[in-house]
């Protein structure tokens, strides 16, 4: 059975940079999306990135695009989120998720079937 391990949340200030990490264990990796999605508190759970099982195809929700970095290692297991210039909206709870099914990629948090504990991000105004 696939396990997702976040870690890397904290608390930063505005226009400062995190980054986050995602463990994966149970399967072969590289043969699945990955994606991260974050919750506020009171506001429903949103897409943020996806990273394809090569790494090629990249996928941003418009509110990160060009602050945010997916990214994956294969040979680690492991994909990360790189964040710069955070912003007070930024605050949530990120979480790694990923499919049952190889080779896909989706973008709403509806048909996720693992999900990671979720690790906090919490950005200082």
């Amino acid at each position: 059975q696939v396990q997702l391990v976040e870690s890397g949340g904290g608390l930063v200030q505005a226009g400062g940079s995190l980054r986050l990490s995602c463990a994966a264990s149970g399967r072969t990796f590289s043969n699945y999306g990955m994606h991260w999605f974050r919750q506020a508190p009171g506001k429903e759970r949103e897409f943020v990135a996806a990273i394809a099982w090569t790494g090629v195809n990249i996928y941003y929700a418009d509110s990160v695009k060009g602050r945010f970095t997916i990214s994956r290692d294969n040979a680690k297991n492991t994909v990360y989120l790189q964040m710069n210039s955070l912003k007070s909206e930024d605050t949530a709870v990120y979480y790694c998720a990923a499919l049952s099914t190889p080779y896909k990629i989706v973008l709403v948090p509806t048909s996720i079937t693992v999900w990671g504990q979720g690790t906090l991000v919490t950005v200082s105004s």
